[in-house]
């Protein structure tokens, strides 16, 4: 088995339930075994066009998946839920992105990992930080990444909301 690390987002339709879809689509998988959820945050849109708040969260996964099947498989749990790419970074039903797979460096014409902006994105840095203090991308503490980024359109839900971790 081999970790890896999964950033969820939406801003359309319930947002917060097709989070949970995703989390629950991924525990369905062979070979795809959930570990932790981050709680939901809710964030400003980053780039792209005007459009409504996001939702994120951070999940982490061991999966027996090679990095384009779980790509593969990320890219169909989008699409039941309706995911279109019209307009480029627009807004969505739901986003999936594979941000790290153990450390390892990808960059082919379907995927690239660590996910090449990860490091800039406050809506991914700051749940994946609450749910592993750990965390490591490019080689540095993600606690560290966050002191470069603005993190302030990153807010957490009140109440609270985290995602559950299907038995």
């Amino acid at each position: 088995m081999t970790a890896a690390v999964i950033a969820l987002g939406a801003n359309l339709g319930d947002a917060k339930a097709a989070l949970q879809g995703a989390v629950d689509a991924l525990a369905a998988t062979a070979g795809i075994t959930v570990l932790a959820c981050s709680q939901v945050f809710e964030t400003d849109p980053v780039g792209g066009p005007e459009q409504p708040v996001y939702v994120n969260a951070v999940v982490l996964v061991d999966t027996a998946l090679e990095p384009l099947a779980l790509l593969g498989r990320a890219n169909e749990i989008e699409q039941e839920w309706h995911r279109t790419r019209e307009v480029r970074w627009g807004p969505r039903t739901l986003d999936v992105d594979i941000i790290d797979i153990d450390g390892a460096v990808i960059d082919t014409e379907r995927l690239t990992v660590p996910h090449p902006r990860a490091h800039l994105r406050g809506f991914v840095l700051v749940p994946w930080l609450a749910v592993d203090p750990n965390a490591m991308l490019h080689g540095r503490a993600v606690h560290d990444l966050i002191a470069d980024v603005d993190v302030s359109g990153v807010r957490a839900l009140d109440p609270a909301v985290s995602l559950q971790v299907p038995a």
